[in-house]
């Protein structure tokens, strides 16, 4: 019995033993893997962490390059502005200068009908100046003939001459 007694301690601690270092093993494993399992973490830690930082400088980025074409369009916007602020003032510059030059020439033009309407009632008036004076001069000269006829005419058939007045 004292053999089978020790056998059955034999057995036991050989049992103890393997129990011990499988939990040893067990447990170094488990410590390996975790880690493993707490590398692999850190690492893909850093890389979600990494993805971000790379996501958020491509947001500043694209952020950037819109704020950049939004100064430049708005620079676009105030050029375009004042350059048709610029050519509405040359043609409303242009449009006053046409009128004036117009409203000058249709003074000039007025100016002219009115020396041209005086020069033309003058010459009016002096051709029914002229035209009078012929008809007194021929009324004159008729009334000259009349007495002449009438003084040959006294003349010839012995009368004596008559004066009219």
């Amino acid at each position: 019995m004292k053999n089978t007694v020790f056998a059955l301690r034999e057995a036991l601690e050989k049992v103890r033993q393997e129990s011990g270092e499988s939990v040893l093993q067990a447990t170094s494993g488990a410590n390996a893997e975790i880690l493993q399992l707490k590398t692999t973490i850190g690492a893909l830690r850093d890389e979600l962490e990494a993805s971000h930082a790379s996501r958020e400088e491509a947001v500043q980025q694209a952020h950037s390059a819109d704020q950049d074409e939004i100064r430049q369009l708005k620079a676009t916007i105030a050029s375009l502005r004042e350059s048709l602020e610029a050519a509405r003032l040359d043609k409303d510059k242009g449009v006053g200068d046409a009128l004036a030059g117009a409203q000058n020439e249709l003074s000039q033009v007025r100016a002219a009908v009115v020396k041209l309407r005086e020069a033309l009632e003058r010459s009016e008036y002096a051709k029914q100046d002229a035209l009078a004076a012929m008809r007194a001069q021929h009324q004159s000269e008729l009334n000259q003939l009349h007495q002449t006829i009438t003084a040959l005419r006294g003349q010839l058939q012995g009368a004596p001459v008559r004066q009219s007045g």
